[in-house]
């Protein structure tokens, strides 16, 4: 018997990276919307998420958090999709998908709330300063439609819209390498049905 796929989500958060990704497996799986501050931060999820914050997804009796490791998850779960690189060729797929999480997500979010490390404190973080951060990423996209080898991936899922969030408010300008892969990525019918199942759920 299939185990059931539940995705815990809510549309006005990066959750829609998961369900861009759930959507590219193409296969089923109950979403099921939480509120901030109310059903986010119920009892009942929180024994499956502490951290009280989307996404997660409980496959079977097993629960994943962090967008990245989902996505990553998801792949290796469903082997049929073809959305993981053969174990050989893993290395960029890893290294990109981990490094979006981790040195672009934090470089990102410093900056938008006005925390920037200076030149003596960058020592300290992963990710140095926010436009070392950025132009490794472009670095990792130029001349390239896929950011993990000839074939769309979950990293690209995760890394694209994780760039295209950036370039849709502002966060990384309109480096043209980045804009590029993202244009690449953004008209995938996967996509569009995120797009039209996250309105559907704003409106209630």
């Amino acid at each position: 018997m299939q185990k059931e796929l539940v995705f815990y989500t809510n549309p006005q958060s990066r959750a829609s990276i998961v369900h861009w990704m759930l959507e590219e497996l193409g296969v089923p799986y109950r979403p099921v919307v939480l509120t901030y501050g109310g059903t986010m931060k119920s009892p009942e999820y929180l024994a499956l998420n502490p951290m009280g914050k989307v996404p997660a997804i409980q496959h079977g009796d097993k629960v994943v958090t962090e967008g990245a490791a989902i996505c990553a998850y998801l792949a290796d779960a469903f082997p049929e999709t073809g959305l993981a690189p053969a174990p050989a060729d893993r290395a960029d797929y890893y290294r990109w998908l981990f490094f979006t999480s981790s040195c672009l997500e934090a470089a990102s979010t410093n900056k938008a709330v006005g925390w920037i490390p200076n030149a003596e404190q960058q020592r300290f973080f992963g990710y140095g300063s926010f436009e070392h951060t950025v132009d490794a990423l472009v670095k990792a996209v130029s001349g390239k439609r896929y950011i993990a080898g000839e074939r769309f991936s979950a990293a690209d899922v995760y890394v694209g819209r994780s760039i295209g969030y950036g370039i849709e408010f502002g966060a990384l300008g309109s480096r043209p390498e980045l804009v590029t892969y993202w244009n690449g990525l953004k008209d995938r019918p996967a996509l569009a049905r995120v797009a039209a199942q996250c309105e559907a759920w704003m409106k209630g």
